[in-house]
């Protein structure tokens, strides 16, 4: 066969696989069937060339992907008349592009003598690396499937991408026909999860926050006739009657700049009743605008900013910047300032008094472990967002479980406030304790949940994972060199 190529018809196996393995992200999280049909992958992979397993991890990486990730349209749709032609395109292109890191890894495995402990290892490596490459992009990772279950727990000691190790290591052992072995690993991870469920839940600190979700949709949010009412909307909520000590507006709810309306912190703060009101907004300076938080006291001085720092490529910043918006008129789908938002200077964790420490979260940044790791440890994380971009089938519910697992990783509350939805407020191992439905405008008061000690995924991050995969690389050579004695 040409360059090893198994023919198109053998490629339909691992696709439609691939397809399969995608249903246990949320929000149908059929973990059952991801393992299933991985261990089929597998059984596969390991009786083929390398060649020809790189075809087949490209073409099941690119099912799964595609079938993972198809919500990827919905900012396409916005300004259907405009950008709907490209959608099609970059479905396909990353669909294909990141099942690259799948090719190399199942093509790189099966040049070892022991393919299945190497699948293992290569692939969990090539999805490591699939959250630092090119600014990262570590959505839908196989450990996913586990978020909405008791194993997710086991994130808290090693992270998504162990995870990812323990669901790989399950797959293989019974592509293997060890069958007796798979299940243990699947028991002995929802033993533990059980476990840490059944603990007591840490004191809450007796704060108690107004989540708004204002419900605008994405196509008429920076409509200059919609915004008055989008900003009533979030007004009125922030004025209802109710005891709170902070208000959350989503990311970029406000839809002026302050710069040119300098009286909006003061209307804002003293809607709040005394309480103080972060707000996702666009900051703008000179000819850079940035995507903002800031925090508002009752008298309109601002307590605190943050500024996002990693942006969504081609959504919040082009690549190549001017060059790419001389040479093909792209422009960032979501920045309204110039052509793309400027990067702030990475992660901060506010003091807000009795409100406590806080790590603010904007949007895409929730899916990045990496992105929590600073030198002062926060008493809760705070996603604000705007999912109306992602459209309502799968990306939001993706989006906000994943946001979940973070919190799950670092032993920490989460609250999450959303445009359109997920809003909710998570506990400490990941449990929702309150939440708005989907779609809906209204505001929701909550407390916050207290938080847990440090997890060791948060002391040590990827590091037992690390050395695990030597362990696992360190075998299969021990093996090769055995084998060819």
């Amino acid at each position: 066969m040409r360059l090893g190529y198994p023919g198109l018809r053998a490629l339909w196996l691992p696709l439609g696989l691939g397809v399969v393995m995608a249903t246990g992200q949320a929000p149908l999280g059929f973990w059952w069937a991801t393992l299933a049909a991985l261990a089929v992958l597998l059984h596969h992979l390991a009786r083929t060339t390398p060649l020809q397993a790189a075809w087949m991890g490209w073409f099941a990486g690119a099912g799964y992907f595609g079938a993972a990730l198809f919500w990827i349209l919905s900012p396409f749709m916005v300004n259907a008349a405009r950008d709907g032609w490209m959608a099609p395109f970059a479905l396909v292109i990353m669909a294909f592009g990141l099942a690259l890191f799948w090719a190399l890894a199942c093509g790189v495995a099966l040049r070892a003598r022991s393919p299945l402990l190497a699948l293992v290892t290569a692939l969990t490596a090539a999805e490591l690396a699939r959250g630092y490459v090119l600014t990262g992009f570590p959505w839908a990772l196989i450990g996913h499937v586990w978020i909405d279950t008791p194993p997710a727990q086991v994130a808290a000691l090693i992270g998504p991408s162990g995870l990812t190790l323990l669901t790989l290591t399950a797959a293989a052992l019974a592509a293997g026909r060890h069958l007796l072995p798979a299940g243990a690993v699947i028991a002995a991870m929802w033993g533990f999860g059980l476990w840490q469920l059944s603990l007591p839940a840490p004191a809450a600190p007796g704060v108690t926050l107004r989540l708004v979700q204002p419900n605008a949709a994405q196509d008429a949010k920076w409509d200059p006739d919609h915004a008055r009412m989008f900003f009533d909307r979030l007004m009125t909520a922030t004025a209802a009657p109710g005891e709170v000590d902070l208000v959350i507006w989503p990311e970029t709810a406000l839809p002026y700049l302050i710069l040119h309306n300098p009286e909006l912190p003061a209307m804002i703060g003293g809607a709040a009743r005394g309480a103080s009101v972060a707000v996702g907004l666009q900051r703008v300076e000179g000819l850079l605008g940035w995507n903002s938080l800031q925090v508002f006291d009752p008298k309109g001085g601002m307590l605190a900013n943050y500024d996002k720092h990693h942006l969504v490529p081609f959504g919040e910043y082009i690549p190549l910047g001017d060059r790419a918006y001389d040479w093909f008129g792209l422009e960032a789908f979501a920045a309204q300032t110039g052509r793309a938002y400027t990067a702030g200077p990475g992660p901060v964790v506010l003091d807000l008094g009795a409100l406590g420490h806080v790590l603010p979260l904007i949007c895409y940044e929730a899916v990045f472990p990496q992105d929590l790791r600073t030198a002062l440890r926060p008493d809760w994380l705070l996603q604000i967002t705007n999912d109306a971009w992602f459209g309502t089938l799968t990306g939001p519910f993706q989006h906000a479980a994943q946001a979940r697992l973070r919190a799950v990783e670092q032993g920490l509350p989460l609250v999450r406030v959303a445009n359109t939805g997920v809003t909710q407020v998570v506990d400490a191992r990941g449990r929702i304790t309150a939440a708005l439905p989907f779609g809906t405008e209204g505001f929701l008061d909550a407390a916050l949940p207290g938080p847990l000690p440090p997890t060791p995924y948060s002391r040590f991050g990827e590091g037992p994972l690390l050395l695990l995969l030597a362990a696992c690389l360190a075998a299969v050579l021990i093996k090769g060199r055995r084998g060819s004695a």
